[in-house]
């Protein structure tokens, strides 16, 4: 009965059913119990006339209307009632409609009136009350705390209003046993918690007798929602290290030995110790490692891919490191080569602009095995790129690249590579345990030495042409600057005019031939993107003028300093990756936030966190904290956080506890085969078809 399409519901047919499945994705019964309201309103008790004081919120009374009239002129006017019950009376006030009202409602029958109490010169009123016949079962107020559902404009123009949605539940239970929500959680984890069974909280959340049910509905439909997540991430993550088999990396040979004695530019981190002592922990079992590796900007991730690179080389194995964007991966092969010109290794660049006979002689390489770090953007995917034995593949800022593109690297060897994704934007642990439950996280928490802390300001319009003085102080020592400004999908025609005329105005600051700018936005051709940023890089022009494009990747040491305009406008998240474009030489670097004079309270937050600390992961979980965690990087497209109840940050005692349930369960009985486990995994089995979970990692 669950899937019975939702215009099968006495009360909605065809119209209301497309109408409900466009607006709020309710294609079935089932959608509609998992419906949930976000509030209820207390109509359970009835209160006396005689007891109102005036302070109260809102109030329900049983009585009569003795006396009815319009008072007042022209748009003043009004229809005034007097109520009464056997202890007093009331007025019962209506502005707008009072004609219908006037029209529709009868002296001398029973009403149960529920509103908002007021005063008005010094007597107490309802306005616009709530009126309803008086039934034998209303006749001491409601049984149940009446719901209040979400609903839109389009779906109360056609009658659906919150109260109507309302009543559709209300005639779904009615008719569903409760034998047909069938329970999904083993008994032993429902007795251990006190979580009320199934089918009881999905009656009780839409009609509760009181807000402790309610309360106790909502905690066990969390439990069960975080708790199947994670039941799927872990079964992932156990199939994985079980099913997958690995190459075995057996050695720490020469070339590692070599560069880590006599090349390295700088001692290691304890981080980066740590972290390359878990990848070479993973690489030994005959496992395939999955990896995922965040550390801030600048904490030295780099050198840990090209130790783990070494160490595949060691083996017998070639490695590749994967990256966005051109610029990127240019950047890496340059930094690479450099660190490696006096080692016996090879290292080729493949991007998209590498063409005829150089393609060709790369190709070569990397198929008989001369090259043995291949770094470059998606063209590695690409058929034509055969390894000879490929160990290791890296992957750089990971939610750039599409879950099936990452999958395209697992098939060029016959058994797949390791796998070391890395990412600058930090997640919240909460969110790692969620997201990327399946991978294996490390974390660089430490910054490598000599590296001065951004210094970081807040400045308004007002301070612009300081602002300006404090940037061409910065440029006469030979540094460089960035100026960025939002570009937003929805306004991007306002935002690439105000672009132009932020550029004119820097033009105008920064006059030629002394100062030379580049400008870099999404509407350049490709070619012209590349060139001016190039131009960047090597020093030709002071100044880069640019939109968000510029977020993940450009490394220019001499750069110290970044002015973001329009801040408010910016996730912390993406403010903190900006901000990681300067920073990289041993100058000190500056960081201002340019925002108009008025800001609300969530950009003064935001302007706040950044000014007060550098660390990534304190900006990430206040960026989830005041975004919630839907709009983290790439846990949108993964569609993982689709939880109708749970809130990951504000429930996490209750995520603790469904982590470990379901760690321990499956430590017990993997493939679900124990009776107690029966309801499980005929659970999981009729979701199979709607999710993506084994796409994730």
């Amino acid at each position: 009965m669950l899937s019975n399409p939702i215009e099968y519901l006495k009360g909605v047919g065809p119209q209301k059913g497309e109408l409900l499945r466009k607006e709020l994705s309710i294609h079935t019964f089932g959608d509609l119990i998992q419906y949930f309201p976000f509030r209820y309103v207390d109509k359970t008790k009835i209160d006396k006339i005689s007891a109102i004081s005036g302070y109260e919120d809102f109030v329900q009374i049983r009585g009569r209307i003795m006396h009815m009239e319009v008072v007042g002129e022209n748009r003043g006017k009004r229809l005034v009632a007097t109520f009464r019950d056997e202890t007093g009376i009331i007025e019962l006030v209506w502005f707008q409609g009072w004609q219908w009202m006037q029209k529709s409602l009868q002296q001398n029958v029973t009403y149960l009136v529920y509103g908002r109490v007021s005063t008005f010169n010094s007597n107490i009123q309802i306005a616009h009350p709530e009126m309803d016949l008086v039934t034998e079962e209303t006749a001491t107020g409601k049984q149940f705390l009446e719901p209040v559902y979400y609903t839109t404009e389009k779906l109360k123009a056609r009658g659906l209003t919150a109260k109507a949605i309302g009543k559709l539940t209300q005639n779904l239970l009615q008719q569903l046993s409760p034998l047909e929500i069938r329970e999904n959680i083993p008994l032993e984890i429902l007795n251990q918690y006190r979580l009320m069974p199934r089918s009881m909280a999905f009656f009780k959340i839409h009609l509760p007798g009181n807000e402790e049910e309610a309360k106790q509905a909502q905690r066990r439909l969390k439990f069960e929602e975080l708790f199947i997540a994670q039941i799927r991430i872990c079964r992932l993550k156990i199939k994985r290290q079980k099913a997958s088999q690995g190459y075995t990396f057996g050695a720490v040979g020469e070339h590692f030995t070599n560069f880590y004695n006599h090349h390295l530019p700088f001692e290691l981190t304890g981080a980066q110790k740590r972290v390359l002592k878990e990848i070479r922990q993973d690489t030994m079992h005959g496992r395939q490692m999955n990896r995922l590796l965040q550390g801030d900007v600048g904490s030295g991730k780099t050198m840990v891919a090209l130790l783990t690179a070494l160490l595949a080389i060691d083996n017998g194995f070639q490695a590749c490191l994967m990256a966005p964007t051109e610029i990127l991966s240019q950047q890496h092969y340059k930094g690479l080569s450099e660190l490696l010109a006096d080692m016996p290794v090879k290292v080729a660049l493949l991007t998209g602009s590498i063409k005829g006979k150089a393609r060709k002689q790369i190709l070569a390489g990397v198929k008989e095995g001369s090259i043995h770090l291949l770094v470059g953007t998606h063209a590695l995917l690409e058929k034509e790129v055969d390894f000879q034995n490929l160990g290791m593949a890296i992957i750089d800022e990971q939610h750039r690249f599409g879950v099936a593109q990452r999958a395209r690297l697992w098939e060029k060897n016959n058994i797949p590579p390791h796998v070391l994704v890395m990412t600058a934007t930090p997640i919240p642990r909460t969110l790692a345990m969620t997201v990327y439950g399946d991978l294996d996280v490390s974390v660089i928490d430490e910054m490598p030495p000599g590296r001065k802390p951004i210094t970081t300001v807040h400045r308004t319009e007002f301070q612009r042409p300081s602002v300006m003085d404090f940037i061409r102080g910065e440029l006469k020592k030979g540094r460089q600057a960035y100026i960025v400004y939002p570009l937003i999908e929805d306004s991007e025609k306002m935002d690439y005019e105000n672009l132009m005329k932020g550029y004119e105005e820097v033009k105008a600051f920064f006059p030629e031939p002394q100062y030379y700018i580049s400008m870099v936005h999404g509407r350049q051709p490709q070619e012209m993107k590349e060139t001016n940023m190039q131009r960047f890089v090597s020093g030709d022009t002071q100044i880069m003028v640019a939109t968000t494009v510029i977020e993940v990747g450009v490394n220019v040491p001499n750069a110290s300093v970044m002015v973001i305009e329009s801040t408010e406008r910016f996730g912390l998240s993406q403010l903190h990756q900006l901000r990681g474009r300067v920073g990289r030489g041993a100058e000190q670097s500056y960081c201002i936030l340019m925002t108009g004079n008025k800001l609300s309270k969530d950009s003064k937050e935001r302007i706040n966190v950044m000014v007060q600390t550098n660390d990534g992961f304190i900006i990430s979980e206040k960026d989830m904290e005041l975004r919630g965690p839907g709009d983290i990087e790439g846990t949108r497209q993964s569609g993982v956080l689709d939880f109708k109840l749970a809130d990951i940050l504000a429930d996490k005692p209750i995520l603790d506890a469904a982590r470990v349930s379901a760690e321990k369960l499956l430590d017990k009985d993997m493939d679900l085969v124990l009776p107690e486990n029966q309801g499980l995994r005929d659970f999981l089995a009729s979701q199979r078809s709607k999710s993506v979970w084994s796409k994730i990692s």
